[in-house]
């Protein structure tokens, strides 16, 4: 015998006998009851549900001849099992259940209806068992399912373990409530079936739990939910025998058992002495319960002598108090003698619990649901001026409906002052407790309320859990367990499922260059619900790396984002400060030079090679100088516009001028020839037809350059990983490269032609110099290319300064410094005599 089921039992009979004691609730009926034992065994289940459809204390199948004792609804089903089979046996009646393993209710000068109230969990039916009305004293399963999950959330757990009964009630929460955990990341290391009955072989049953527990201590999952009936317990408390029996071979792990609402601490008499340190800290679901006035009294009053109609009180009273009641056939005594007056509330706790259980609670709400609804309908027949006594109202063809319609509306408040009512699919509207299970060394336990599951509640406010009042096993030494397969990836690393192994179970990676990962992955502590599915978003570790927003660039250890350094080429670093300090040199370079032939404008080697060019490739060069001071200092939509287009336009006016004075030295030698017809082309007009053509061509690619895509001031987010560069955005890269193209089309033209002109013999023949100026530039620019495209940021800008610095400087060393030399240096050389004399 269970002792502490025995709650079961005197719960009904105090609810009958409170309804029975009051005369406002059914005044003219009395209700009755009988209980059979199911024995967990199909063969006595379907032989006490026909007794129930008989004639009472007679076994007589499809025979009824007592009026005044009439079945009017079944308690069954503290399992699956029991209500199944109940089910089958009814519904050839069309009597349907509410839920003990069995108990009917009747009453006398009643009638009869058909109903099954179950307070387990409600079977899987079939096609065979389509018409009943079930009316299911727990909460819906899919509730409980959410609940379990949550909980799984709440704590972190990713990483558990699933025993479950070989029933087809264990294979519907497989289907169902496994496909929720696997979406939202909580996976499964083991899924091991417990056997449906232990049986009598208590050998084979030690083996089957032996190796059970093996595959339990062996697992690295610290949490194991369990999916049972009302005996599972039973089968687990079966560890505690097996760890001490092995205790020294191996250490037993402690786990974190949870167990679903149906399960009850059940065990047989021979484990009452058994160790249950193995289980100590179990987190269960129960069912909502109350304390019920008067039912300790009740408890107190109850004895063998006072309740001779109570078929187990003998049998618990042996266990309870260790003693035997005298053989009634033969008198014989074997040990200590029951009295019978023994006082039963000096023993609550260790084999009958002082609190209300939740299936004790649920049965004293089943029946006094049967006695509302009673009453609800007799109301209504006297609406109708019918009499419950009326004998064309006892058949039960005729009876069988009426009180479906009253059980499917009941509505009351019970005596703990709790609302009792059913949904549209019969089940109980109420939400579940979560409790902590503490285990003594006396065998004793206590069970202390630590959350709550309200269905009334907003979705994502469904579990409340007190994580200060848990007792976990003392194996994890009051901290909280955990129970992942890996543990979280640290900040900086990915996760990288490993091949063949479930979603859960993964190596972690370094982040790859540029991105981060935060924080270890965390779930949420609130999940969300959708309707009936039940949609948790990603609560597992943190999925893959990523990239910083822009603005922002990964730290060292990839576990941050940075804000990222403004940069771009002012005046106030060393490098600006030195591009500007050479320009202006330069510049100033040039217009000394400028100066200094402006002085000797009327001497024979300034006036050689057309005084004209000389004059404009000086201003241009120095220009060119100056235009580097464009680029230097943060870039605005002015100085983005006029960078490159008058760099291009006055490094082409440069360039066509040295073009002039080559094509003008080949043109002078052709004219002095006898007969030449070229020279109508010597004079300023040649020069200013090549340098104004050339220009303007330029200054044509420009326009349309700003017409159609112009640059434009830009902030570069990504070349630089810890900087942001403030750049002039080119517009069009084609245009860009259009002016590069054109100016160097221009020096290679001059370098050509200065190139062939090089050895005519003409008095101070520019060629040789422009030769090698042009040799100079076209080198600077084809090195810039590759250097401007390999640098990133403000280096680029600073690359097209040092190319315009050097080839300008190129021009003006190599075409000027030999003029300047002899006129500074060698005066006596810079007349006419000594310029004809060397040929």
């Amino acid at each position: 015998m269970v002792t502490n089921n025995y709650q079961h039992i005197l719960v009904l009979a105090f609810a009958v006998k409170e309804i029975n004691g009051n005369p406002l609730l059914l005044p003219n009926l009395t209700l009755g009851f009988h209980i059979y034992d199911s024995y967990f065994n199909a063969r006595s289940t379907y032989c006490a549900t026909v007794l129930l459809t008989s004639t009472l204390e007679r076994f007589a199948p499809n025979y009824l001849c007592d009026h005044e004792k009439n079945l009017i609804a079944v308690i069954g089903g503290l399992d699956a099992a029991t209500s199944f089979h109940v089910a089958t046996i009814l519904d050839i009646y069309k009597i349907a259940q509410v839920g003990l393993e069995c108990v009917s209710v009747w009453f006398e000068y009643g009638t009869s209806a058909s109903f099954l109230l179950i307070y387990g969990p409600a079977p899987v039916m079939n096609d065979k068992t389509p018409g009943l009305f079930f009316y299911q004293m727990m909460p819906k399963e899919s509730l409980q399912n959410a609940a379990m999950l949550s909980l799984l959330l709440h704590f972190r757990w990713t990483w558990i373990g699933v025993l479950v009964m070989d029933t087809d009630n264990g294979e519907r929460f497989l289907q169902m409530a496994l496909s929720l955990f696997f979406q939202s990341g909580v996976c499964v290391s083991n899924i091991e079936k417990i056997p449906m009955h232990v049986g009598k072989d208590l050998e084979n049953w030690i083996i089957k739990n032996a190796k059970l527990y093996d595959v339990v201590m062996d697992s690295t999952a610290n949490v194991w939910l369990v999916y049972g009936e009302s005996y599972t317990l039973a089968f687990l408390r079966g560890f505690s025998y097996v760890s001490e029996i092995r205790d020294a071979i191996r250490k037993p792990k402690g786990k974190v058992w949870i167990l679903t609402a149906q399960m009850e601490l059940a065990s047989v008499l021979y484990q009452n002495t058994w160790n249950m340190e193995i289980i100590h800290g179990i987190l269960s679901f129960t069912m909502h319960s109350h304390h019920l006035p008067g039912f300790h009294a009740f408890i107190g009053s109850h004895t063998p002598s006072s309740s001779r109609e109570d078929g187990f009180i003998r049998d618990f009273w042996q266990h309870a108090f260790s003693c035997v009641f005298p053989n009634l056939v033969t008198g014989e005594v074997e040990g200590k003698v029951c009295t019978g007056e023994e006082r039963l509330d000096n023993f609550l706790g260790l084999f009958l619990e002082t609190r209300v259980t939740g299936h004790s609670y649920s049965i004293y709400n089943a029946v006094y649901a049967v006695a509302h609804a009673l009453h609800a309908m007799s109301l209504s027949r006297l609406k109708h001026h019918v009499t419950v006594n009326d004998e064309s109202l006892k058949t039960p063809d005729e009876m069988l409906w009426q009180l479906h319609p009253f059980l499917r509306r009941v509505s009351f408040n019970n005596s703990a002052g709790e609302q009792v009512s059913f949904d549209e699919n019969g089940e109980l509207v109420a939400g579940l407790d979560v409790t902590n299970w503490i285990f003594y060394s006396n065998q004793s336990f206590s069970r202390t309320k630590v959350g709550w599951i309200d269905s009334q509640a907003p979705l994502d406010q469904l579990l409340t859990i007190h994580e200060e009042a848990i007792q976990w096993h003392r194996w994890f030494n009051q901290v909280q367990p955990l129970s992942v397969c890996t543990e979280s990836c640290p900040p900086g690393s990915s996760k990288k499922v490993k091949e063949g192994e479930q979603f859960c179970c993964y190596d972690c990676i370094p982040c790859s260059e540029g991105t981060i990962s935060e924080q270890k992955g965390s779930m949420s502590r609130t999940p969300f619900f959708s309707a009936d599915a039940f949609l948790f978003p990603s609560c597992s570790d943190m999925i893959d790396c990523y990239a910083c927003v822009d603005g922002k660039y990964p730290g060292r250890n990839k576990d941050l984002c940075i804000p990222k350094d403004v940069h771009f080429l002012f005046y106030g670093v060393p490098l600006g400060i030195t591009l500007s300090c050479f320009a202006l040199s330069f510049s100033l370079i040039t217009a000394m030079v400028l100066g200094m032939f402006l002085k000797h404008h009327n001497t024979p080697i300034v006036k050689a090679n057309n005084r004209g060019l000389t004059y404009t490739l000086l201003v241009s060069l120095m220009l060119s100088f100056l235009c580097v001071l464009l680029f230097i200092g943060q870039p605005q939509k002015v100085t983005c516009l006029l960078q490159q287009t008058t760099f291009g336009i006055i490094f082409s006016v440069a360039v066509s001028c040295v073009l002039a004075k080559t094509i003008t030295v080949i043109v002078v030698f052709m004219a002095t020839k006898p007969g030449s017809k070229m020279r109508k082309w010597v004079g300023k007009r040649l020069s200013t037809t090549i340098v104004t053509s050339c220009s303007l061509i330029q200054a044509g690619i420009c326009t349309v350059w700003l017409a159609t895509s112009p640059p434009f001031p830009d902030a570069d987010m990504h070349s630089m990983i810890q900087e942001i560069i403030l750049e002039c955005n080119e517009g069009s890269v084609s245009m860009f490269y259009s002016v590069l193209g054109y100016m160097g089309f221009l020096a290679i033209v001059s370098f050509i032609a200065a190139f062939f002109a090089r050895n005519l013999p003409d008095a101070f023949n520019e060629a040789k110099f422009i030769t090698f100026s042009m040799l100079v530039f076209c080198s600077v620019w084809l090195s810039f290319i590759p250097a401007y495209l390999s640098t990133k940021g403000k280096y680029m800008v600073a690359v097209e300064i040092l190319a315009i610095l050097a080839s300008s400087a190129g021009l003006l060393g190599c075409i000027f410094f030999p003029k300047c030399y002899i006129i500074l240096l060698r005066p006596h050389l810079n007349k006419r005599e000594q310029l004809t004399r060397i040929k």
